[in-house]
């Protein structure tokens, strides 16, 4: 791998792993907190569940920037699809100082369906770029449909 590849590699991975760690410091505290007097729906995974499927997630991610990123050198220039990406790794890190920090469901909701929308968008320009980075976002935009609908039902059961 060429040095500018590796170093690509790595940037994504930080800026993924970055965000997640981030996200993980607004959560953690929550977690133990004021989320266990939250009511949840009948479908709502332990909450051992989120820290695997999320380590995935932000791997699978890393990997799709990666592959965008590196079609710049065939000439492939597409800034909106990486400003896309960022939108998007943005409004996942937001997402827990809303629903988390904020403690804020109704909000959650708000910029979660935001993240679908700028999710989805970001797969379908990532799409004609590398079809494979888009496909590496597939099961985080499963899983956030996911969230969605948990989140949904969380604010549905505590007004």
């Amino acid at each position: 791998m060429h040095h500018l590849e590796l170093k690509k590699l790595l940037v994504s991975l930080l800026a993924c792993f970055g965000a997640a760690a981030l996200g993980s410091a607004i959560t953690q505290p929550a977690v133990s907190g004021w989320y266990t007097t939250v009511q949840r729906p009948s479908f709502a995974p332990p909450n051992e569940v989120f820290a695997p499927v999320w380590t995935l997630l932000y791997f699978l991610m890393a990997v799709a920037l990666y592959l965008v990123w590196r079609e710049r050198k065939n000439g492939v220039r597409d800034n909106l699809a990486l400003k896309l990406f960022v939108a998007q790794l943005a409004l996942n890190v937001s997402w827990s100082a809303v629903f988390f920090g904020l403690q804020s469901i109704g909000g959650g909701l708000v910029v979660i369906l935001l993240l679908g929308i700028t999710l989805l968008a970001t797969i379908l320009r990532f799409w004609p770029i590398s079809r494979l980075a888009a496909a590496c976002l597939i099961p985080y935009f499963l899983w956030l449909s996911f969230a969605t609908a948990l989140n949904f039902a969380i604010w549905r059961l505590n007004p």
